[in-house]
């Protein structure tokens, strides 16, 4: 096909990089594998330090308390979800829907902004695969010539005990971020239940700490960048959100363009700064080629642009041909600047934050449910005061067990208990049956509204407002 190449000198020239992925043969029969060479520069060592900050909250985050409760936890089964130390149950759904809402637009501004860099330095994909898995192997296998040397040679005892090796580390590894994923679903003291006790209690257990491990184990030893490039949909995302003025790992056509041999100290005019070494394409983790321009397949790691500042310094040329730029800033020679939908996207996002911690911040212990007992209307008594029957509902948020009282906010309002329920198990509800007795003398209208709250261990946790009906006093 013919294509102009992005990255080129602007001539049409013979392209095929956009007929297949880079994890595929020119034919497309088979799957090429992966070998990157790893390349120690500045933002790899800035991605390690930052992986194991993430490894660290991951694998520790089932296991730290706060107010009782897991860290973190997103228990579907139960729906019951907790946010560091804070429940969230079913009564709590709108502001799950708000903040996951909140969260989206976070992405589509991140990405807008700054292009894939979610995927290269903070998935667990990648901290898994780079800077777990693919250490592993290397320490085991070697570098990326002598694994593809290995995998080529036929089958001997010392290849036989490094795969042997290497495989079983990987099955022990995803065994161990099996229960630690399953520790988030269904809490960590569930998962060490399980470990712990006969498989026969815990068969449903079991077998979902098997079906993770073998999952896991599948996509790191095997499909690997295949997650990336083929599975995940948030590359395709990227490729209607990013424009022009995205900042992205990108190459810099117009100063490395037209692309030759050069030796240190030696400037060519004729020739740009790119010496067509293909240490970018050697250690990218899709193989792809970034001289072709923004691809699918880019996780914005920036191994390329370690490999290409190595390759800079030795010939005494500036660094960042390849580098954090957008299509605007390499045609213009101009320093990033935000665009007006960076600026609205922002906005969307100041009041969609804002309104997720006004409700989080307004929501209460207990949440408080009052309705009218069905088919009664009001209670006249003897000593001239009407009563109204009602039935509420109390759900109990917090992670202990709560006392409570429900009493009236205005003074000459009586509250009469049926059912002496004053205690709800954290997590749990009850309900209430009681009446609001109001003297009569004081009603001037058929339907009016009154306060009631709820009390515990002297603090009001929740108020709710209903209807009382009485005859007015004329």
């Amino acid at each position: 096909m013919k294509n102009s190449l992005s990255g080129s000198s602007g001539d049409d020239m013979e392209v095929t990089f956009r007929d297949r992925t880079s994890t595929v043969t020119e034919d497309g029969k088979n799957r090429r594998w992966i070998y990157p060479k790893i390349i120690k520069g500045a933002f790899y060592r800035y991605r390690t330090w930052f992986s194991y900050v993430l490894l660290t909250l991951l694998f520790t985050g089932p296991f730290i308390k706060l107010n009782g409760e897991q860290l973190i936890l997103l228990n579907i089964i139960e729906r019951k979800f907790v946010f560091f130390g804070v429940v969230f149950l079913p009564q709590d759904f709108y502001i799950f829907v708000l903040a996951s809402l909140t969260f989206l637009v976070f992405v589509l501004l991140f990405t807008l902004v700054f292009g894939r860099v979610w995927c290269g330095w903070a998935c667990p994909q990648t901290i898994f695969m780079e800077m777990l898995f693919r250490k592993i192997e290397i320490l085991i296998e070697g570098d990326a010539s002598k694994q593809k040397k290995l995998n080529a040679s036929p089958l001997t005892g010392e290849k036989l005990f490094k795969k042997s090796l290497k495989h079983g580390i990987f099955i022990i590894l995803s065994f161990l971020i099996a229960n630690i994923f399953l520790g988030y679903i269904i809490g960590s003291a569930e998962v060490i239940k399980i470990i712990k006790e006969p498989i026969n209690q815990h068969v449903v257990g079991f077998i979902s700490i098997v079906i993770f491990t073998a999952v896991f184990y599948l996509v790191f030893s095997k499909l690997r960048e295949l997650v990336c490039v083929v599975i995940c949909p948030y590359g395709r995302l990227q490729g209607v959100l990013l424009d022009s003025k995205s900042l992205v790992v990108a190459y810099d056509y117009i100063r490395g363009e037209p692309r030759g041999k050069r030796k240190r100290n030696n400037p060519t005019p004729e020739k740009g700064d790119c010496v067509d070494c293909d240490l970018c394409i050697q250690v990218c983790p899709t193989g792809i080629d970034i001289r072709n321009g923004t691809q699918l397949e880019c996780i914005n790691c920036t191994a390329c642009i370690d490999a290409c500042n190595s390759v800079m310094r030795k010939l005494n040329l500036a660094e960042d041909l390849i580098g954090f730029k957008s299509e605007e800033n390499i045609k213009s020679r101009q320093k990033f600047k935000f665009g007006k939908r960076i600026y609205g996207y922002a906005a969307i996002l100041l009041v969609m934050m804002t309104a997720t911690t006004t409700l989080i911040v307004r929501r209460t212990d207990i949440e408080t449910t009052v309705l009218r007992a069905g088919g009664t209307l009001y209670q006249e008594r003897d000593n001239g005061t009407v009563s109204n029957l009602y039935n509420a509902e109390l759900t109990n948020k917090t992670s202990g067990a709560l006392r409570f009282s429900i009493e009236a906010d205005e003074r000459n309002c009586e509250i009469q208990v049926i059912n002496k329920e004053n205690k709800i198990n954290k997590g749990e509800s009850v309900k209430v049956t009681f009446f609001v007795i109001k003297p009569k003398k004081g009603i001037k209208e058929y339907k009016s509204t009154v306060s009631l709250k709820v009390i515990s261990g002297g603090k009001v946790l929740d108020k709710v407002e209903t209807t009382f009906i009485a005859p007015p006093n004329s």
